[in-house]
């Protein structure tokens, strides 16, 4: 995160091409550690040090065993002062203490014992973290977690659907309450079990039963004349819905949407759930859903690689935009669709790879971004590296601030344009110019200087 005071120090902290006694310097400074808790990669040993001198147990809290030599973990495990030599053990137990999930590997390394043992500690809270962190750990030991009689722990193992829960134990964790909205979701439920859950009246046992993958069509159809919106989307993604009956489920809840319902509008754009299960279906039953209304089922069936061409000309003008972009995610997508598609609407950075990444993008085309009107459009461009000088000029001088942002990134950035950028009013546009590693050692230390660092 950037240094709000000092965004140059955090962004040089950071910059990858930084020698060595800058990052010493920097250590000394609290924006530079700031920026050095970010930085990528091991740090030197020297830093290191610089780092415990100045930053004491706070800086000693944020040197994971990947970002310090073996050397360095020795010297601090036997460091004189407390505060440096248990940084890391009190801040993994203050985490497993609050509840917080920590790695597999850390908890083994502070608590000193394998995984299967620590399934087995006297504290709760520890077995719970271990529940959390240990995601493929053996039935044996999940059976044991499952036995566990603090309520935490069995929650804990029962969060995720993998490692499952072996069939002799449906029974019993369906009648805990600790676990039962948790194993509700995911197991197959007998006609009994499903009925008893029922019974509950219990709204997030309801929601939990409604989005079973494994229900059958008599259990379906007794939810579906229920009033609560998630349970209405959930039903209406199931397979065992006629397409008047999901037309009418969605349509109470979008009424209910438009009427000022948060809940219904949660149930429509903030639920992870999705009729996955089409993906299994017949090519031909597949096909049936080109037209449906709802456009998840649209998304779902644009995830599939054996759709005939028809098909995928029909998803790639579909009036939903993640529709879209899911087609287009396809191995074989036409350039021509991928920069119309972009150029529209932009890409989306958050989901790995984006679509300028896609093999098949026009890489030629990137530079023409730079003049069209939308600026999320427009920063397409700077996914070009060899973007012209004149074009960086033209994005830096933008109104938003996001654009300048890649244009402090870029690697063709000059001298005069990181000058600029340095000094930018917004701290982020500072700190992504300070850690451009273009930016020359001169300019480097002259930063500190002007800091007195």
């Amino acid at each position: 995160m950037t240094s709000l005071g000092h965004p140059q120090l955090s962004g040089l902290a950071r910059n990858q091409a930084a020698p060595e006694d800058v990052l010493v310097r920097l250590a000394a400074h609290p924006a530079g550690r700031h920026g050095l808790a970010m930085r990528r990669g091991q740090l030197a040993d020297a830093v290191v040090e610089a780092l415990l001198t100045h930053g004491g147990g706070d800086a000693a809290t944020m040197l994971r065993r990947d970002r310090i030599s073996s050397g360095m973990r020795r010297r601090i495990a036997e460091h004189p002062d407390p505060a440096i030599r248990d940084a890391h053990a009190d801040s993994v137990r203050h985490s497993v203490d609050r509840e917080v999930e920590v790695g597999i590997a850390d908890l083994e390394e502070v608590y000193g014992r394998p995984r299967t043992a620590l399934a087995g500690a006297r504290d709760p809270k520890l077995r719970a973290a271990i529940a959390q962190a240990w995601r493929d750990r053996p039935m044996s030991v999940q059976a044991v977690l499952l036995a566990d009689p603090d309520p935490r722990v069995r929650a804990a193992a029962t969060v995720r659907p993998q490692p499952g829960v072996p069939p002799v134990w449906t029974d019993r964790c369906l009648a805990d309450p600790a676990v039962r909205a948790n194993v509700a979701f995911y197991v197959p439920l007998t006609v009994d079990q499903f009925a008893e859950l029922m019974r509950t009246e219990d709204e997030e046992i309801r929601e939990a039963v409604a989005g079973n993958p494994h229900l059958s069509a008599d259990m379906v159809a007794q939810l579906v004349d229920m009033d609560d919106p998630n349970v209405r989307v959930a039903v209406a993604q199931s397979r065992h819905v006629d397409a008047e009956t999901r037309d009418r489920l969605y349509a109470l809840v979008e009424a209910e949407c438009e009427a000022g319902s948060t809940g219904a509008r949660v149930a429509l754009n903030w639920t992870f759930i999705e009729p996955s299960w089409l993906r299994e279906e017949p090519l031909d039953e597949r096909m049936t859903y080109l037209d449906c209304r709802q456009p998840v089922f649209r998304r779902v069936l644009a995830c599939c690689r054996d759709l005939p061409e028809e098909a995928w000309r029909r998803l790639d003008d579909d009036p939903d935009i993640k529709v879209r972009r899911t087609a287009a995610r396809r191995p074989d997508t036409p350039p021509e669709v991928l920069e119309r598609l972009v150029r529209a609407h932009g890409d989306e950075f958050h989901i790995r790879p984006p679509l300028v990444e896609h093999p098949n993008f026009p890489r030629h085309a990137l530079r023409t971004f730079v003049t069209e009107r939308d600026p999320h459009v427009r920063y397409i461009a700077l996914q070009d590296p060899e973007l012209p000088v004149t074009a960086l000029h033209q994005l830096a001088a933008a109104p938003e601030s996001f654009l300048r942002r890649g244009v402090a990134r870029h690697p063709q950035a000059t001298d005069a344009l990181l000058s600029q950028l340095l000094a930018d009013p917004v701290p982020d546009v500072a700190d992504d110019a300070a850690a451009n590693s273009v930016l020359r050692p001169g300019r480097m230390y002259r930063i500190l200087s002007e800091a007195d660092v």
